[in-house]
């Protein structure tokens, strides 16, 4: 072997060496979820016992998951716990909220005309130039069968806007939501995220029910036994071996 092929050799062998070394693996998208969800699992420990959970309070497993959807939505983990409703179940953004989400996003939303008995939005995608138009009234929801509901009764005004943004919302920016097509007036009709479950009603025998004793309740002193209606055995006492019978005093 030449002197120039030694030379040649050497010189890849040192180019070999020195070369960048093998890239390491990232991680995967579903590993940085898992530390998200870690991660937002220690800040819902925390809010879980303040008053700003709100309808979540005592609920650090539902915080997580109000925080970690919020944050696909490009929401901050406090905006999320005030605009993620849990209604029947279902997940769902309050009217404030989804207009939020789609204006941020560069789409346009506004309100034309409202009152007590109609409502008109109308919206467009960013660098569109039609409008989508969406009208919500007080006959569409009777057909519905919404105006027997309380919130109707109370906040017609309120409702309406309510469906007609989520109606328009998901026209223009479906894929905005991520998912969460619904807004939470529409599930529940409700306007805010306190949700009362529903009581039994009462019955007539229920009504009529005589009330029930109380269980005897076992006396601690080894001497006597309480019954029912708070008096005391006589027997169980007299029968007891450690009762002391009270001496004469003459």
């Amino acid at each position: 072997m030449t002197s120039n092929e030694i030379a040649q050799r050497d010189e890849q062998q040192a180019v070999a060496t020195t070369a960048d070394p093998a890239p390491q693996p990232t991680q995967t998208e579903l590993m940085q979820w898992v530390e998200s969800a870690r991660q937002a699992n220690l800040v819902a420990q925390s809010l879980a016992t303040t008053s700003f959970a709100g309808a979540y309070r005592g609920k650090p497993d539902e915080i997580t998951a109000a925080i970690l959807t919020g944050q696909e939505l490009g929401l901050q983990p406090m905006t999320s716990l005030k605009s993620i409703d849990v209604i029947q179940g279902q997940p769902a953004l309050r009217a404030h909220a989804m207009r939020a989400i789609v204006q941020a996003k560069g789409h346009e939303v506004e309100l034309v005309e409202s009152d007590d008995t109609h409502c008109v939005m109308r919206g467009r995608r960013q660098g569109a130039e039609n409008w989508q138009q969406v009208v919500w009234d007080i006959p569409r929801a009777q057909r519905m069968g919404l105006l027997g509901k309380d919130q109707w009764k109370k906040q017609p005004k309120t409702m309406l806007v309510a469906r007609a943004t989520g109606e328009l919302c998901r026209l223009i920016a479906s894929d905005a939501l991520h998912g969460m097509p619904y807004v939470a007036e529409e599930l529940g009709g409700t306007v805010h995220a306190e949700v009362v479950p529903a009581k039994a009603p009462l019955s007539v025998a229920a009504l009529t029910a005589a009330p029930t004793q109380p269980e005897p309740t076992p006396a601690t002193d080894g001497y006597s036994v309480q019954i029912g209606n708070g008096d005391w055995d006589t027997d169980a006492a007299d029968d007891s071996t450690d009762w002391q019978p009270e001496t004469d005093p003459q």
